[in-house]
């Protein structure tokens, strides 16, 4: 069995156009999400079985740290290289992955959380090889 651990994330390149999102990797990789965000006011519960990204911008929306929740996939040297984070949560688990923003393990689903005191934007991205979903929180839904 592989071992996985959290994996701090850097400081990314973003580039948010009409309805997607761009985030550069430190490694030169960019992957965009094509999926035009939900504005919610709340907090998001994810469908189970679903990989989660959380991507937190700065105020102007040009950088930002993205941070995979539960990924147990990735290899940590990859994340490390690219500069995507990793936190790895059991059932009825949290943890703060950016100041005002959290996410917990409710059953099987990943739920993110914002107190709305987040300075950029708060982007939840939710995808499987069938489909994406994508939200931003803090947003009048």
């Amino acid at each position: 069995m592989s071992h996985r651990n959290d994996v701090a994330p850097g400081t990314l390149a973003v580039e948010i156009g009409d309805g997607t999102v761009a985030v550069e990797y430190l490694d030169g990789r960019r992957v965009t999400y094509a999926e035009p965000a939900r504005a919610v006011g709340g907090d998001v519960r994810c469908q189970p079985g679903k990989d989660v990204h959380v991507l937190v911008t700065d105020e102007a929306g040009t950088s930002g740290v993205l941070v995979y929740v539960n990924d147990r996939k990735t290899h940590d040297d990859i994340l490390a290289d690219s500069g995507v984070g990793r936190v790895l949560l059991s059932a009825g688990e949290s943890t703060e992955l950016f100041p005002g923003v959290r996410a917990r393990v409710d059953g099987h689903a990943v739920v993110v959380e914002s107190e709305g005191a987040v300075p950029g934007r708060v982007l939840v991205f939710e995808e499987d090889e069938l489909g994406e979903r994508a939200f931003e929180l803090g947003a009048e839904g």
